[in-house]
């Protein structure tokens, strides 16, 4: 669909913009443009040196790249006639850039194609609840493929009760012996888990004390092969100490697990078998990436293991079985947006599943089967999921039927972050507090970060309009209040992490 969207746009003499969520997946579509539009392409993303950055961007601009490729940066990219905008991937939380300053690339895509007055196209499998929303308003046109490229058969997914089952580590002797099937036949399993290190808990046996990050107050990965502890928040590393801190105990023992830990459950159980982890920490060396997906291609690899990464886009004909080690963490969460994500990841991960000839089967392990949006989700698919969930955000009056403003302050001092929020929260304009709800100041769900504690005041409005209008001269008081100065704050709106 994408490609021949493009051709359309080239032979216009026009140029295509095409946003990718992931830098991992630009290798692919790279190589599947140049063997179909024979054209030049240019490449934007955060991995590439400041000089083929600008000459990519030079390209662009003047007209020599007919089509650029990049990351949510790329929307940035001036050209001398955009034609089309493609936001693959639509829902994906990598598209909002979350520090410093503050955008989403799909919502720019949006407002970019209304100013040059050209189509964007949004693809997702499973679209966020904004675009399904503005679909039902008629702001989007909604398109629909019927069936999947190739004629493939959608996978059988089930769910797989693991109370009481014999695990072997994270991995239920059930979900083993279809592995063990699957490399039987010569074809390829894939596991997924959202979680990269060895444990990510680590933890005394005698007294219960847990490793925490001094920094974060938050508990730590272990990472095995360096015998490092991790914290994923603030990047702060240390070597793990075989005794406790509280009791001195030396019966260290480790919670949970990451890739790391599942792939070397499977080495040991499955020794024969060829099996490879992609996350952030083996993708970290250039080419690394390619070189692993090169091999899956290949045909030399049995079981892949990966976090979200593996998700999203590939396509790997050889895969007929999809592992899902751990769907319970989306369903208890603090943010509202938990269940969301959960069913998207699920489906997307799914979606590896049987994309050639063979049929694919998809396996959930859960402590909860009953819960009642993973059933919905999978005896009933993502539109009936959808629309229980937007039911839900329509009766609770939260995003898309709300729009909120997150005003974010961090200190060294809890006192001076809540000081900073409360003054901020008392020059809102008196008129116009009647028109929103205010929520706060209140810690943050993640309360300290990096050794700064995190407090947090949300503006909620059922108009945009209106609450554009409050913020506007509200960040230029923000600017002046004294307590500003004492402080690191931020303004999100419509923030997609209220972690």
């Amino acid at each position: 669909v994408y490609i021949q969207c493009i051709k359309h746009i080239i032979t216009m003499g026009k140029q295509a913009l095409i946003l990718l969520p992931e830098i991992g997946l630009t290798p692919q579509f790279i190589e599947r443009f140049e063997r179909q539009l024979n054209v030049d392409i240019a490449v934007l993303h955060s991995a590439l040196q400041d000089r083929e950055r600008l000459h990519a961007w030079l390209r662009a601009r003047d007209g020599r790249a007919l089509v650029v490729l990049g990351t949510r940066s790329a929307i940035w990219t001036p050209f001398q006639q955009l034609g089309i905008i493609i936001v693959d991937e639509e829902h994906d939380l990598s598209y909002k850039q979350k520090d410093g300053f503050r955008y989403s690339a799909r919502d720019l895509a949006m407002i970019r194609s209304q100013q040059e007055n050209i189509p964007v196209v949004l693809g997702s499998a499973t679209p966020s609840m904004e675009s399904l929303q503005n679909a039902v308003k008629g702001r989007y046109k909604e398109l629909k493929l019927g069936r999947r490229a190739g004629g493939a058969r959608l996978p059988r997914i089930n769910i797989l009760d693991i109370r009481a089952s014999k695990m072997h580590g994270a991995v239920s002797q059930t979900l083993l012996e279809s592995i063990q099937y699957c490399i039987e036949k010569n074809q390829q399993a894939l596991l997924f888990l959202n979680r990269r290190g060895y444990a990510p808990v680590i933890m005394c046996h005698d007294c219960g004390w847990v490793f925490k990050c001094s920094r974060c107050n938050i508990q730590m990965t272990y990472h095995k092969h360096n015998n490092k502890l991790c914290c994923h928040h603030c990047g702060h590393v240390e070597k793990l100490i075989n005794n406790c801190h509280e009791c001195n105990s030396h019966k260290i023992i480790e919670i949970g697990h990451g890739t790391q830990r599942l792939a070397e459950t499977l080495e040991k159980i499955l020794p024969s078998a060829h099996l490879i982890r992609i996350d952030r920490d083996s993708t970290r060396r250039k080419g690394a990436m390619q070189s692993m997906l090169n091999d899956i291609h290949s045909g030399g690899v049995d079981i892949l293991i990966g976090t979200q990464m593996l998700a999203k886009g590939h396509h790997f004909p050889r895969v007929t079985l999809v592992g899902i080690i751990d769907a319970d963490r989306g369903l208890y969460s603090a943010d509202y947006r938990a269940s969301e994500r959960m069913a998207q990841l699920i489906l997307q991960v799914s979606g590896r599943a049987g994309r050639a000839e063979n049929p694919g089967t998809v396996i959930i392990q859960t402590h909860h089967p009953e819960h009642p949006l993973l059933t919905t989700l999978i005896e009933h698919g993502y539109a009936k999921f959808a629309e229980l969930v937007l039911r839900e955000r329509k009766e609770a009056l939260l995003p898309p039927f709300s729009y909120h403003a997150l005003l974010r302050a961090e200190a060294h001092d809890m006192q001076l972050s809540r000081k900073f929020l409360t003054d901020a929260k008392s020059r809102l304009p008196a008129t116009n507090k009647l028109q929103m709800e205010i929520f706060g100041p209140i810690a943050s769900p993640i309360e300290k970060r990096a050794g700064r504690y995190r407090m947090q005041l949300l503006l909620q409005s059922t108009d945009r309009s209106r609450l554009r209008q409050i913020l506007e001269p509200w960040v230029k008081i923000l600017e002046q209040i004294p307590s500003a100065r004492k402080v690191r704050w931020s303004l999100d709106v419509d923030p997609q992490d209220m972690l």
